[in-house]
C-alpha cells in the first residue's frame, strides 16, 4: 500500500526481479515475449539511471526491444507504469469485496482483504523504495498521486456503504475509507522503512488498532515482536 513521501537517495537501492502479480495483468494484443512486468523494470532502471522527465517513451521501448506502439498497449503513460501495481491492487480489492460473505464483520473483513492483496514481502522494498522515491521527488508524478489513493479510498468506502446501508459518499463509509486508507499508509512507511517483515504484519496490526479504537490494552496485544525491533 504505497505511500507517496520521498525517500532518502540513499534508500534508491538495486531493483529487486520479483513483485506479487497483484494487478499485472497486460492489456489484450501484447507481443510474444514482452509483458508489462518486463517494461515495468526496464522504465523504473531507466527513470533511476536517467531521471524521470528525461526517460521518454521511445527510449523506454528501444531498451525493452519493443515498439512505442507496444507500449502503449500497456500503459496509457510512462507515469502509469509506477502507478501499475497499484491501480492492480485496487481491482483486486474490489474484487476481494465483492467475495466477502456476509456474516464477517465490517471492519474485519476490510482487515482480511486489505492484507489479502498485498503480498509484499521484505525482499521487495528496495524496488518499491526506488519507486516512491520516484513518486515523491517528481512534481507531475506527486500531482498524480491524488487520484490514485481517492480509488484505493473509494473502494473500500463503497463496501463499507453497500454494509451499513448508506449512500458511499455519507459520513461513515467515507471516516471507514479515509482511516482505514491511512493507517494503511502508516504500516507501509514504517515496513519500508525498517524491511523487517513482510507487509501483511503491519497492515494485519494497523487495521487491527483502528478496528478495536487504538484501545491502549488491544494495542498491546497487537504489537508484533518484529515492527518494535531496530534493523
Amino acid at each position: 500500500m504505497p505511500a507517496a513521501d520521498q525517500m532518502p537517495a540513499a534508500d534508491q537501492l538495486t531493483i529487486v526481479d520479483q513483485l506479487p502479480a497483484v494487478g499485472r495483468r497486460a492489456r489484450r494484443g501484447r507481443p510474444p515475449g514482452t509483458s508489462a512486468r518486463q517494461l515495468e523494470l526496464v522504465s523504473l532502471r531507466l527513470f533511476t539511471e536517467n531521471g524521470f522527465d528525461e526517460t521518454t517513451v521511445e527510449r523506454i521501448a528501444a531498451a525493452a526491444g519493443v515498439s512505442k506502439r507496444t507500449f502503449f498497449r500497456y500503459f496509457d503513460s510512462k507515469a502509469d507504469v509506477l502507478w501499475h501495481a497499484f491501480d492492480g491492487e485496487v481491482r483486486s480489492l474490489r474484487a476481494a469485496f465483492a467475495a466477502v460473505p456476509g456474516d464477517i464483520p465490517l471492519m474485519d473483513a476490510i482487515r482480511q482483504v486489505v492484507v489479502g492483496v498485498n503480498q509484499y514481502r521484505a525482499e521487495d522494498v528496495p524496488e518499491l523504495r526506488t519507486r516512491m522515491n520516484l513518486i515523491g521527488s517528481v512534481p507531475a508524478l506527486q500531482a498524480s498521486a491524488a487520484q490514485h489513493y481517492d480509488a484505493w479510498e473509494r473502494a473500500v468506502s463503497e463496501f463499507a456503504a453497500a454494509r451499513l446501508g448508506q449512500p458511499a459518499d455519507s459520513l461513515y463509509p467515507l471516516a471507514i475509507g479515509r482511516a482505514t486508507l491511512a493507517v494503511c499508509r502508516s504500516a507501509y512507511d514504517r515496513w519500508a522503512e525498517r524491511a523487517d517483515a513482510d507487509l501483511t504484519v503491519y497492515l494485519d496490526v494497523a487495521v487491527r488498532a483502528l478496528g478495536a479504537g487504538f484501545h491502549p490494552d488491544r494495542l498491546t496485544a497487537a504489537e508484533p515482536a518484529c515492527a518494535g525491533r531496530p534493523t
